[in-house]
This record gives C-alpha cells, sequence and structure tokens, in this order.
C-alpha cells in the first residue's frame, strides 16, 4: 500500500492539512519571529526570501502541513512527511515549527504523535533529522521516545546549504502512542 503524505490528520486540539500556496501568507506571519528560528540550523527563515524558500520546498515536497490549534482556529505551524523510502520502510518527519505561545505545551506532542500514528501503518521506522545546535527540539523529540543514533549527518535541507545534524529515531515496535 503506497504511503499516502498528506491526508488530514486532527484531534480534538490540533488539525493537521496539507499546505496549499495560499497558506503562504498565513504562515509566513506565523514564522517571521527570529526567535523561532534562533537554534534551528537555518536561523534566518523569519525573513522573508529564506521563508520564501522553505515554503517552496513544503510545497513540492507534496507532504507537508499547515497545523491550526481547533481550538481557537488559529495557524500555529508546519511540519511535513519527506524522504519515504519504500524498500527500507521508512520515512523522515521534519521542518516543523510551531508558534512560540504553543511551546512547552502538548501541542508538539499531540502533532508528531497524528504523525507517527499515520506513518506507522506504512513503515516500520520514522527518522528525524535535527540540527546539532537546535537544542530545544532534540530534548522535545526525545520526549516522544526517538533514540538518537551514533550518525551525524550533513543536511542540505531544501535549498540551502548543509548543516550538521543529529540523527533520531523510532521504531514502531517501540513507539507508544497517546492513550
Amino acid at each position: 500500500m503506497p504511503f499516502q503524505l498528506q491526508p488530514i490528520l486532527e484531534n480534538d486540539i490540533v488539525k493537521l492539512q496539507p499546505i496549499i500556496e495560499s497558506d503562504f501568507e498565513k504562515l509566513f506571519n506565523v514564522a517571521n519571529d527570529p526567535l523561532i528560528w534562533e537554534q534551528h540550523p537555518n536561523p534566518d527563515r523569519y525573513k522573508l526570501d529564506a521563508f520564501t524558500n522553505y515554503f517552496n520546498g513544503a510545497i513540492l515536497s507534496k507532504g507537508a502541513f499547515i497545523i491550526f490549534d481547533k481550538i481557537t482556529g488559529v495557524v500555529i505551524g508546519s511540519t511535513r512527511f519527506y524522504d519515504y523510502d519504500e524498500t527500507k520502510s521508512e520515512i523522515l518527519i521534519g521542518y516543523t515549527f510551531l508558534i512560540r505561545s504553543h511551546w512547552g505545551t502538548t501541542f508538539n506532542h499531540l502533532i508528531k504523535s497524528l504523525m507517527l500514528a499515520h506513518a506507522f501503518k506504512y513503515v516500520e521506522k520514522v527518522i528525524f533529522h535535527i540540527g546539532a545546535s537546535n537544542i530545544r527540539s532534540q530534548k522535545a523529540i526525545t520526549k516522544l521516545g526517538a533514540q538518537k543514533k551514533p550518525a551525524e549527518l550533513e543536511v542540505a535541507y531544501y535549498g540551502e546549504p548543509s548543516k550538521l545534524n543529529f540523527v533520531y529515531e523510532i521504531q514502531k515496535e517501540n513507539w507508544l502512542p497517546i492513550k
């Protein structure tokens, strides 16, 4: 069964829907905060040119989502599935950012849990590339049960220079979904 990269994923709190061209302004209004990107390998994504590149990559990936807080109806960020490898039975989740008002809450956990539940219908392993200087994301991904692998990679995000990333992984057999 082929991996469905852009379903609508939702629960009572959060909704992920496929990103479309007309979402640019809504997402840029969220992303134009320099503090969101300060630990990211590309800390300039709050600037129009860098964000435009990020957004174009999201559209071309055909696996990206715009994220809504269902209680307030507010756009709170974006994330995506990418680099699906049927042979290895794995997919990557990443390119995630959230508005600062939703940091330190359950939102990231809920978003990633929806994505993991969907991914594990198709694959045995989910990989995350996290920037070496992005301590906030490294902590968040370990709270989900991801294990840091010994591998460190130079990753070239869409249209950007390579940066050092750590590799984290969640195996289907080890994942404990939210009850």
